[in-house]
């Protein structure tokens, strides 16, 4: 049967979660004075992004809360022994940065209205509802989902099966009839595969594009090849870039 609905990740997907954090984070450490201790602003950034991605993976096993990795992000980066209060406080003014620089990528919009009226939306992601709701209001794209699932609240995370099968009972429908896209070849791409659904891994030319793609997602390098990709009749479309 034909693809009904499509369940996006939102942070490097839909969301330039990256840009927005290096560009943010940069501004942070520079108004706190914090990259005296670093050779480079590039070298600061990337511990941060070493310490978010070992933090975060820690809650995605359920080891932490949503609340605590974020604390101990802060506490392992300034390798300083805060209290709660004191690390929310520096983590919520990185944020101010951080948000200043929200964008959706270019090829969000056009996808989106290409596939409005053939195709149900909905939201599955390892952050929490907080977050994501909020980003997605400030990005103007809110309405666009039926519903918005996240891992903080569901208490399950992907690649678990039951984190995308959570979305799919959510729109009545079952795997088959449901495509996920996300930036994260294994998290999102095996994942959403082995959950049962048709898995479009977006490969943006970042973080993951020198791996081995992993078996079972469709590899995109664009959101324009996902309407041909679907069986969409919109004339919207690109070819896939990779065979």
């Amino acid at each position: 049967m034909s693809i009904q609905a499509v369940v996006w990740d939102v942070d490097d997907t839909l969301f330039d979660y990256t840009t927005a954090d290096r560009f943010g984070m940069r501004a942070h450490l520079t108004a706190e004075g914090l990259l005296d201790g670093y050779d480079s602003v590039e070298q600061a950034i990337d511990h941060w992004r070493e310490i978010t991605h070992q933090q975060w993976s820690r809650f995605s096993a359920g080891e932490a809360t949503f609340e605590d990795q974020r604390r101990e992000r802060v506490r392992v980066f300034l390798d300083r022994d805060l209290t709660d209060a004191e690390a929310d406080a520096w983590f919520q003014r990185y944020v101010t940065h951080y948000e200043a620089v929200w964008a959706l990528f270019p090829d969000v919009l056009p996808v989106l209205d290409a596939l409005s009226a053939s195709h149900r939306h909905a939201v599955l992601s390892n952050s929490s509802l907080h977050v994501q709701d909020r980003k997605l209001r400030a990005l103007g794209v809110h309405d666009r989902f039926e519903t918005i699932l996240c891992a903080a609240e569901l208490g399950v995370s992907k690649p678990e099966a039951a984190a995308f099968l959570a979305a799919c009972d959510v729109l009545g429908l079952p795997p088959h009839q449901v495509a996920y896209v996300g930036d994260h070849p294994e998290i999102d791409g095996r994942g959403a595969a082995d959950a049962g659904l048709l898995s479009v891994w977006i490969d943006r030319g970042g973080l993951y594009a020198t791996i081995d793609p992993p078996v079972g997602p469709h590899r995109i390098a664009s959101l324009g090849e996902l309407p041909s990709l679907l069986g969409s009749d919109s004339r919207f479309g690109a070819p896939s870039t990779f065979r």
